[in-house]
């Protein structure tokens, strides 16, 4: 004899099982929450890393660029001390200095590694994550082979030895060897001088040719900042 099922069995059945989908969806909705909320968190956590970096950043930048303001400075001083014209001989040792210096480029990159490390994804905003994407895999990237790896922007290697061959017994130096002056009149031949001129106006060129990207990645970056900041909001 077949056992029939009473209708306030089923009922008692379909609200059992109604109370445990209930549950068992508040609880994978509850984690889900949880999990969005905590990497909204950890974005927040980030950008802010990355946007304290970008200002730091921006004075190293700043910092090299007027090291290199400083060698077109050093080579407009030679130019006209080849060309015999007035100049100050007191400020000889510091242009001599600066006409040859190189720098590294450094940038704060510990957000950018954090966010790599957790998943570009975590930024949830699409065009945001590019930008940061580019900044740090394109822009600096380009700064740090200009000042670092370029060939002909590593201003010591390339000019200090000839220069020095070229000019040094123009120079003066004191007892204890310092650079301390010019002597006046110059004497170099025709190629020599046109060599040191030319040199001259290479060193100049280029540091400017940095100096104009290091422009431009510093509105990359405020532009960066300007997102970030607004995102943080």
């Amino acid at each position: 004899m077949k056992k029939i099922i009473s209708i306030d069995a089923i009922k008692k059945f379909g609200f059992e099982f109604l109370s445990i989908f209930i549950g068992v969806f508040a609880a994978f909705a509850l984690d889900s929450w949880n999990e969005t909320r905590k990497d909204k968190y950890v974005e927040i956590k980030i950008l802010s890393e990355i946007n304290n970096g970008l200002k730091q950043d921006v004075k190293d930048i700043m910092l090299n660029m007027e090291g290199h303001q400083q060698g077109i400075q050093a080579a407009s001083y030679f130019q006209k001390v080849i060309l015999n014209q007035p100049v100050s001989s007191d400020s000889i040792r510091q242009y001599h200095f600066r006409l040859f210096r190189n720098f590294i480029s450094i940038q704060n990159s510990s957000g950018y590694q954090t966010l790599k490390s957790k998943g570009l994804e975590i930024i949830e905003n699409d065009s945001l994550r590019l930008q940061i994407l580019s900044l740090y895999e394109n822009d600096f990237n380009s700064i740090r082979k200009l000042e670092e790896d370029y060939s002909e922007l590593q201003f010591h290697q390339v000019y200090y030895n000839k220069f020095n061959d070229y000019f040094s017994s123009n120079l003066i130096l004191d007892a204890e060897g310092k650079l301390s002056g010019i002597r006046y009149p110059i004497i170099l031949g025709q190629k020599e001088k046109n060599i040191l001129l030319l040199d001259l106006w290479r060193i100049k060129r280029n540091r400017m040719f940095i100096i104009s990207t290091c422009e431009d990645v510093i509105k990359k970056i405020k532009a960066l900042q300007k997102n970030i900041e607004e995102e943080l909001q």
